[in-house]
């Protein structure tokens, strides 16, 4: 049963059961906020990041609720935005990785773009006074014209992702200045944590490096180690996109840490952490390049900073080290399984 809380501010979130949903909701919720989710119908569960906020003791209101819907059914999304009227709306749902998406190339743009779009209509028909978050990314930048990037720097996106990525960031402006939505682009840079989805590069090496260091892996098989990224954490990003909405006017940021990092730096210090040698376990798969490769991210984030007060409070060593350390545990959880199993069927 949903309870609406006439004292607190409500928030949808597309893409909740996401990295940054599962950090969005829970700020959203340490500010009092009645946090609604929508997620897509499936045979099975995938709500585990955020499982841990259904039920508080301490907490006297339900402050989430999910409702089931699709980025492409606008139907669907108009029925629960009638429905809860929200204060706020946060587009972090899309098939956000850059790899797939040359594979699904129609699926990714449908979704990304065609959907972000099907999602401003039905917040234009059914809640045209809540403010909107779209959620943006550096890989629009691609094959970059200036180094760093900023907010008015020209977009050359080289994937379908990107390219999606572009197109409902311009219908989000444009919805803006047609109709007066407060409509904000974030143009976030690469962000992590341990919540983050084990097929990206940078928890495949962090879930891959304990699992060598508790003997249940031998190597891991890798792409590009030369690309660089502009790396920050996940918790600290959910709060300039919360930051934006709070503001007068609606603008477009760019969110990033202003440095940039390899792969391969990714790598020796998750490696090095666990005192391994990263070149006897590191093998290059053809596979994992793209066709076009985006060489090098650096954002400049002084909007967002000087405007917003927005800060980073962990680094990218602090950062690496929380999502090893977090994917230790897992390591040995799984290696203590797997020796009681082996007991078990020996006995």
């Amino acid at each position: 049963m949903e309870i609406h809380n006439p004292k607190s501010k409500r928030a949808l979130i597309l893409g909740i059961t996401g990295q940054d949903g599962s950090y969005l909701s829970e700020l959203l919720i340490s500010k009092g906020y009645e946090v609604h989710g929508i997620i897509r119908r499936s045979s099975s569960f995938n709500t585990e990041r955020i499982e841990h906020l259904y039920h508080d003791p301490h907490e006297p209101h339900v402050r989430l609720n999910l409702h089931y819907g699709d980025l492409m059914d606008g139907s669907s999304l108009r029925a629960v935005i009638s429905q809860i009227q929200p204060d706020e709306i946060y587009n972090l749902g899309a098939q956000s990785h850059v790899r797939v998406s040359f594979d699904q190339p129609v699926y990714t743009v449908e979704v990304d773009a065609l959907g972000t779009l099907i999602l401003l209509e039905a917040i234009r028909d059914a809640a045209p006074r809540a403010r909107f978050y779209q959620a943006g990314s550096s890989e629009m930048f691609g094959k970059v014209r200036e180094v760093p990037q900023r907010e008015a720097t020209p977009f050359y996106p080289r994937s379908p992702y990107g390219c999606a990525k572009v197109f409902a960031h311009w219908q989000t402006l444009n919805y803006r200045e047609a109709y007066g939505m407060f409509a904000c682009n974030g143009i976030l840079f690469n962000h992590e944590s341990p919540r983050r989805g084990e097929t990206f590069v940078t928890r495949k090496i962090t879930r891959a490096a304990t699992r060598i260091k508790e003997g249940l892996q031998e190597a891991v098989y890798l792409g590009n180690l030369e690309a660089r990224r502009d790396w920050g954490y996940a918790g600290d990003y959910v709060e300039a996109m919360w930051l934006m909405l709070q503001q007068e006017e609606a603008q477009d940021y760019v969110v990033a840490t202003g440095e940039t990092h390899s792969v391969r730096e990714f790598v020796e210090e998750t490696f090095g952490l666990l005192d391994l040698d990263w070149k006897k376990y590191v093998r290059i798969d053809p596979r994992y390049f793209r066709p076009t490769e985006v060489d090098l991210l650096l954002g400049d984030s002084t909007k967002a900073r000087t405007l917003l007060g927005w800060q980073l409070t962990v680094s990218f060593r602090e950062l690496i080290k929380m999502m090893v350390e977090a994917d230790r545990k897992l390591a040995r959880r799984e290696r203590l399984v797997k020796e009681s199993s082996a007991m078990i069927q020996g006995a």
